[in-house]
Parts: structure tokens; C-alpha cells; sequence
């Protein structure tokens, strides 16, 4: 597998979080939260990186613009969805020979312990899309990850679209994603935005892949602390906590 390359979606302006700044500038332990991703990354060897910036995105440049990795900026003029996001690194990505992972610039504990055995197991079965999932005790609020009686992925359910049984289902996407680069690229040429928000969203990829017949797997090697979200101040200082108590202050 040649080097891998990740796409960081840091376009959003968190509006809850009663703060002026991008989301990802935000800081939890005094730090921007977007520099803990990229350092995650960076140890998992991922050293090709594609910041999608938005709201005020020369402010999020010049923050990030200090560190020495090898950081590409694309802007993403409209927030339209996740997918969108991505759709606008198509020219950077035609060149990426390797995988591309998609990760979130506002999840500071994002963990490279997490990547490195994603990339281990992309390596060996060289599926088209590589999901990052956990199985969590309370899975209330999130995606489903619906396998077959075999144990082969076959599609995410939302929450609030889940059947009785579907609900039962203790593993849950967390918004990690591997893909092979070239069938990324397809499947963003077939995205659709025919919903109630009328945006991209990136889970699509997972079942236009899905049902191309191409190779779609899902990895249960999250850990439970990658599940914490931060959405609005409350969030944030639980998740500072939460990082002083792991050892990163």
C-alpha cells in the first residue's frame, strides 16, 4: 500500500459553542482541539493531510499554517454536508496514490492506536471503504452499523430511522473513514442530496459502494472515549476533563 493521505473536515463554525472562533479552533487544554487530530495522524504515519476550511478559513490556515506537516488547503465555500466537504478535494485527491482516510478536525481524541490498526487491516483485505466503528454500551442517538447473518456490512441506519430490532445493534459509525482513493472518487461523482437538508452527506458513499458491489467493511476498533462529541460548551469542558484524566496535560 503506497502512503495513505486524510482529508480533515474543519469548514464548521460550531454555533453552540458561544464562541466567535471556527469550531476547530476551540481549544481544550488550552491548545486549538484540531491540532490533537492532526497529531494523531501524524503518529499513525499518515503524514499527507487535506484541510477543508469555511468559516473564517484564514484564521484556521494561519493557526495550523505553524505546524511542519504536510498540510494542503482546500476551501469549502458553502457548507453543503460532509460529502460536499470531500467533493471539493477532488483535484488534490486524483493525485493520491493511497488510501485516503476522512476524519473530523473538532474530534481532539481521535486516537492513532485506533488508525494504525485500520490502515493494518486496509493493507491486508484492500476494500473499498474501510469503516472505523465501536461497539458502545448506549448507542442512543447514533448511526447503526447493519451486518448480514454472515457478519458483512451492509448498510448505516440513523437513529431516528432504525426498526425495533435495528436499534438493538450495539455497534455505531463514528465517522472514521478509509477508502481506496479511486473508489472514493466515484462514489462522490454519485452523491445526491435529495433529503429534507438538501446536503452531501458522506455515509452515502458507504452504500453507493455497497451497492456497486464493491467492497465495503466496518472495524470495531474504536475506543469508547473516541465517542465523546463536542457540540457545544458543556461538551467541550467534559472532554477537556476527560483528556487531563488520560494524561494529555
Amino acid at each position: 500500500m503506497t502512503k495513505p493521505c486524510a482529508v480533515v473536515l474543519a469548514a464548521g463554525r460550531g454555533t453552540r459553542m458561544k464562541s466567535d472562533l471556527p469550531k476547530v479552533l476551540c481549544p481544550v487544554l488550552g491548545r486549538p482541539m484540531s491540532h490533537f487530530v492532526l497529531d494523531a495522524l501524524e503518529e499513525a504515519g499518515i503524514h499527507q493531510k487535506i484541510v477543508v476550511v469555511g468559516y473564517q478559513a484564514e484564521l484556521v490556515r494561519h493557526e495550523l499554517a505553524t505546524r511542519e506537516d504536510e498540510i494542503t488547503f482546500v476551501l469549502q465555500e458553502e457548507q453543503l454536508g460532509t460529502g460536499h466537504a470531500v467533493q471539493v478535494c477532488k483535484k488534490e485527491l486524483s493525485s493520491v496514490a493511497g488510501p485516503t482516510v476522512v476524519v473530523a478536525g473538532d474530534a481532539p481524541l481521535i486516537q492513532s492506536t485506533s488508525l494504525t490498526p485500520l490502515l493494518k487491516h486496509f493493507r491486508a483485505s484492500q476494500p473499498s471503504l474501510l469503516l472505523g466503528t465501536l461497539n458502545k454500551a448506549d448507542p442512543s442517538g447514533l448511526g447503526r452499523v447493519v451486518r448480514d447473518e454472515s457478519g458483512q456490512f451492509t448498510g448505516i441506519v440513523e437513529h431516528k430511522d432504525a426498526t425495533t430490532e435495528q436499534l438493538e445493534i450495539t455497534e455505531v459509525n463514528m465517522s472514521t473513514y478509509l477508502f481506496d482513493t479511486s473508489d472514493l472518487l466515484w462514489s462522490l461523482d454519485q452523491l445526491k442530496n435529495n433529503n429534507a437538508q438538501s446536503e452531501y452527506y458522506l455515509t452515502d458513499c458507504a452504500s453507493l459502494l455497497h451497492h456497486a458491489e464493491r467492497k465495503v467493511e466496518a472495524l470495531p476498533v474504536l475506543q469508547e472515549c473516541e465517542a465523546l462529541s463536542i457540540n457545544n460548551v458543556d461538551e467541550l469542558a467534559l472532554v477537556d476533563q476527560k483528556m487531563r484524566a488520560m494524561g494529555y496535560a
